[in-house]
């Protein structure tokens, strides 16, 4: 029996429509069914729009007829994460105190896959700001993991990672400034990648701030990396643009030295069947060739507070431009944490950033000892649905990123594949880290992995 055209992958899509076996039409009439089938108990949707992804698909249609596609991803379905703005659209980052206001344009990710041909399906949640790895928000219902609605997806690319496991169609968009597209990609079991920073152009750029492509495959990440890493002149922290061969990921593992770093330096500890379940990832490497070496964390929890305060600095510094009422509209967590930087001085906040640029440092030098890094995602497998966060403490809201946020701020790409499932059937991440601006080794080795892991579960099927 083949499977339902919500869960073939873009790839497949794509080779289908070449063939004239398969219609934009006939694919996004399914996705659109199985999205309204699911949606009820999810709640990953911001903007759905199936009226408007059905005349997408006929304009696809047409062009495929007539042996004119538009380009890389036409007729294939795509979420876009709330904050990404798409013209016409308002944005108001998860949460209930921003402005309604409709996009005047495109961000540059947007941009890129419009120009593709893919069909925007509408827009995934995210919690306020985007500072939670949570489905809760003060604007959008509670988004809920598919594998376990009692759970929690993550975020901040919460819509996304439950869109993406759900089958709301191949690929979705998220972004990542210290785990945000990794976190759900691994409570969600699906593939994401974190790419090296300007490798995608955003609008704004920000340290540490990516686009990526949250998929069930690698290759359909790889397919959407084709077209998101297209040059825009808007993102002064920008990459020069690279010929990459996105779809050449075959690769041998053998001879490749790879850390296992089970210890992030700081957080909360690695659970034992998080912990078991990245060992046997790093065994299967072993068995084909590849060298194990045991490395330590390297973040301390000095240098990680300082990056805390930093970003408590920044998150108050955006909503003291608030009203007092917008300030009381958002979720009251988010306004706890972001309100301790009222005690912090100049100093404190100089030090912090100066903890970010050790962070970069420490991050960099890790990745020279080592050809990739071998790591858990997230120390834990999902939370509680209703949580904003592992602790439940907003004054130490992030100690579940410790193997995600290094990253980001030392620019490498990274990826999070499922490697296993927990006793009660909750999904697992691998974290695969390359060198700065090595995005394709780290879709290859990640492509090796997913070709010889164990069998993975069926996916979730929430709406029955």
């Amino acid at each position: 029996m083949s499977a339902p055209l919500y869960d073939w992958s873009a790839v497949q899509l794509i080779e289908a429509y070449k063939a004239r076996t398969l219609s934009p039409v006939e694919v996004i009439g399914a996705v659109i069914a199985r999205i309204e089938a699911c949606e009820p108990k999810l709640k990953a949707m911001y903007v759905f729009d199936p009226d408007g992804a059905r005349a997408q698909a006929s304009a696809s249609d047409a062009r495929w007829k007539a042996g004119t596609p538009r380009g890389a991803l036409d007729g294939v379905p795509i979420t876009i994460k709330e904050n990404i703005a798409t013209q016409g659209v308002p944005m108001p980052l998860g949460t209930a105190a921003s402005d309604l206001t409709p996009a005047a344009s495109d961000a540059p990710p947007a941009a890129r896959v419009r120009e593709a041909g893919a069909v925007i399906l509408g827009k995934t949640t995210m919690p306020d700001f985007g500072m939670l790895s949570s489905g809760l928000s003060s604007f959008h219902p509670l988004t809920r993991n598919p594998w376990n609605l009692a759970k929690n997806p993550g975020g901040s690319s919460a819509g996304a990672g439950a869109a993406a496991a759900a089958g709301y169609g191949p690929l979705h968009l998220g972004t990542d400034i210290g785990g945000s597209v990794r976190l759900p990609a691994s409570w969600n079991g699906i593939f994401t990648l974190k790419p090296s920073l300007g490798r995608v152009p955003v609008d704004p750029p920000y340290i540490g701030r990516v686009a990526g492509p949250m998929t069930r495959t690698v290759g359909d990440s790889a397919l959407l990396m084709s077209v998101l890493s297209q040059p825009d002149a808007r993102d002064h922290m920008s990459l020069p643009p690279t010929d990459i061969p996105w779809m050449d990921l075959e690769r041998d593992v053998k001879g490749l030295k790879l850390g296992l770093q089970l210890d992030a330096g700081f957080g909360l500890p690695v659970e034992a069947e998080v912990r078991a379940a990245v060992e046997d990832a790093a065994r299967l490497f072993e068995s084909a060739g590849a060298t194990i070496v045991p490395m330590r964390g390297f973040v301390s929890r000095e240098v990680f507070d300082g990056l805390d305060n930093f970003w408590r600095a920044r998150s108050w510094a955006d909503m003291v431009k608030l009203t007092p009422e917008k300030r009381l509209s958002i979720l009251p967590f988010i306004s706890a944490w972001a309100r301790k930087a009222v005690n912090l001085s100049a100093v404190d906040v100089v030090r912090g950033l100066g903890c970010i640029m050790e962070m970069r440092r420490l991050a960099t030098e890790a990745t020279q000892a080592v050809d990739y890094i071998l790591s858990p995602t997230a120390p834990m497998p999902a939370y509680a649905a209703e949580l904003p966060c592992p602790t439940n403490d907003s004054s130490k809201p992030l100690e579940h990123i410790g193997f995600t946020v290094a990253w980001n701020m030392g620019e490498q790409p990274a990826s999070s594949i499922n490697c296993g499932y927990t006793s009660d059937g909750l999904p697992i991440g691998l974290q695969i880290v390359g060198r700065r601006f090595d995005d394709i080794g780290v879709l290859r080795v990640s492509r090796w992995y997913e070709r010889n892991r164990p069998t993975q579960h069926p996916w979730p099927r929430p709406a029955g």
